[in-house]
């Protein structure tokens, strides 16, 4: 992926549109991340209103996003949700996207800009929970999940609102660059690098009311601990809770159960260890807790959709060691889609 463009329209959210500048037009390459080509465009270029009372000025029209790797539709006013009112110029670039194989993100109710195009009847979509319903009524043919923070269906990745677009940015980026540099882009933003798009969009108690309960400190004991066979158990003696009491508590603060989120961990440290480390693929089951080298390809195979060997040949750090592997990076392009759901 070299080229993004971001499309706003008039009404556009400052913040959503902000989210996609922030995750791919900052120049990184003092970090080793490579820039990418990026431009802001909309239908008419000049002066485009945000919903908040001020304007910026676009110079480039649509045409760049005809060829772009990555096309962003930033949230639209309810006025240009259905089909009848969307831009068609837009839902035209959408279609192009889709049909040239290329990424097509949206960002909470651009969603309905995207499900008007035609591209997400038969798959599965998402979008802010306050606007669920009324896109379940309007594009009966999508199968919209109100309740996860973000879904890929192929090479088509729709969010819910607000910090959920950013969580939706990271997850493409992971699959474009990998995932250390992935979480150098986070670190540098100082926001968390993994939040999976199968947890809820409600958490129960995002920060806890007594500092003493929180489970943090189980949930580091578990990232030290990966390769232990770790059950709910043992988690609930360490939290001091019944495995009942804890089982709940843990899906109310981090969305997800503890095998869900446990299993995901171990995907993103095997992940790091295939990028940083030359350790075979034994020894790589073994220190993310899969045990073996093929339960680790069952995984990789469930989750991200390709194999352990063609993750490095991919994302390694250096040009020799992708050579060695024998699989050249345009081989695996597909290679590293995530699955709409985290592995249980």
């Amino acid at each position: 992926m070299k080229t993004v463009a971001v499309i706003v329209q008039d009404g556009f959210a400052p913040f959503e549109f902000g989210v996609a500048c922030e995750a791919f037009g900052l120049d990184r390459s003092a970090d080793g991340i490579p820039n990418f080509d990026f431009r802001i465009v909309t239908p008419d270029p000049g002066v485009v209103n945000s919903k908040m009372g001020f304007s910026i000025n676009v110079d480039h029209d649509l045409s760049f996003a005809y060829e772009a790797d990555l096309v962003v539709v930033s949230p639209t006013p309810r006025e240009y949700w259905a089909r009848s009112t969307a831009d068609e110029r837009v839902l035209d670039v959408i279609r192009q996207a889709v049909a040239r194989d290329a990424w097509v993100l949206s960002v909470c109710s651009g969603s309905f800009v995207v499900a008007a195009s035609g591209v997400l009847d038969g798959r599965k979509a998402t979008t802010h929970w306050m606007y669920a319903d009324a896109m379940a009524r309007m594009y009966p043919a999508v199968h919209v999940d109100p309740d996860v923070l973000y879904v890929q269906d192929g090479r088509i990745i729709t969010s819910a609102g607000t910090a959920a677009g950013l969580d939706a940015c990271l997850h493409l980026l992971r699959q474009e660059l990998g995932a250390e540099m992935t979480n150098r882009i986070a670190r540098r933003m100082v926001v968390p690098p993994q939040r999976d798009g199968g947890q809820a969009q409600f958490i129960d108690r995002p920060l806890p009311e007594v500092a003493s309960l929180s489970l943090a400190p189980v949930t580091d004991w578990m990232l030290e601990n990966l390769r232990l066979d770790l059950s709910v158990d043992q988690l609930a003696s360490k939290a001091h809770m019944s495995p009942r009491t804890f089982a709940r508590r843990f899906k109310a603060d981090y969305g997800a159960t503890p095998a869900a989120w446990l299993a995901r961990q171990r995907i993103i440290h095997a992940q790091r260890l295939l990028e940083k480390t030359d350790l075979g693929l034994d020894r790589i089951a073994y220190e993310s807790g899969f045990g073996s080298a093929a339960v680790l390809r069952q995984n990789f195979a469930r989750v991200l959709d390709t194999t352990p060997t063609a993750y490095r040949a991919r994302f390694c750090c250096t040009r020799e060691a992708r050579e060695a592997a024998g699989i050249e990076a345009a081989e695996s392009r597909h290679g590293a889609g995530a699955m709409l759901e985290p592995v249980a």
